[in-house]
């Protein structure tokens, strides 16, 4: 039931910003593009570009699974980083752990893939992570401890579940040996996150 209940939220906060979450909620979309209730098909109104901006926002909010305080500071930090600062931004979050977990397959969603880091199973250079906000560094290897490769989602994973088609040029990923190392700084282009960066940087800079 909790199940079906956060499946479902995370539907309609999917239906909300325009993108899917979790492969659930784009079979939701699929089935039911627009909005609940009886003016959900309605055509609305056009938004203010506050109202844009905050939404664009949300988006790569959501798209990390991250607390506001946790955007801003990466925000922060990716304005004092030379060159530009929404590039800076997408680029900096992509470098979180839990991030990383799921791109290489190790997860299904980045909900999951937090669970995963917060529960001790994810290892960097051999040592437990258990922040998900912890930030890998270019070479550092993630792995999943040998004694929770065992486990059923680490089998379905190792099993390439939830591989990419096309896995970022900045991991080389061994999918079945649970293993992943950051091979270099992402690159704004290749990270698969849905969003105008630019909207980002405008609407904290307002």
């Amino acid at each position: 039931m909790a199940n079906n209940t956060r499946a479902r939220r995370t539907a309609r906060l999917s239906r909300a910003l325009g993108i899917a979450l979790t492969p659930k909620a784009a079979k939701y979309m699929e089935r039911r593009p627009y909005g609940p209730g009886e003016h959900g098909r309605a055509r609305k109104k056009q938004d203010s570009d506050y109202a844009v901006r905050l939404r664009e926002k949300q988006r790569l909010r959501a798209q990390y699974g991250i607390r506001e305080a946790q955007m801003t500071r990466a925000f922060e930090e990716a304005r004092r980083t030379k060159g530009l600062t929404g590039e800076n931004l997408v680029e900096l979050l992509e470098m979180r752990l839990d991030a990383l977990v799921l791109r290489a397959g190790f997860a299904r969603t980045i909900a999951q893939a937090r669970q995963l880091v917060v529960h001790r199973h994810i290892m960097v250079d051999g040592i437990r992570v258990d922040r998900p906000s912890f930030r890998v560094g270019e070479g550092q290897l993630i792995h999943v401890h040998s004694r929770s490769e065992v486990m059923p989602p680490f089998q379905v994973a190792a099993a390439g579940a939830h591989v990419l088609n096309n896995v970022p040029a900045y991991l080389d990923v061994k999918i079945e040996s649970l293993q992943a190392r950051l091979v270099r700084r992402p690159k704004r282009s290749e990270v698969p996150v849905i969003c105008e960066e630019q909207l980002v940087v405008e609407f904290y800079a307002r």
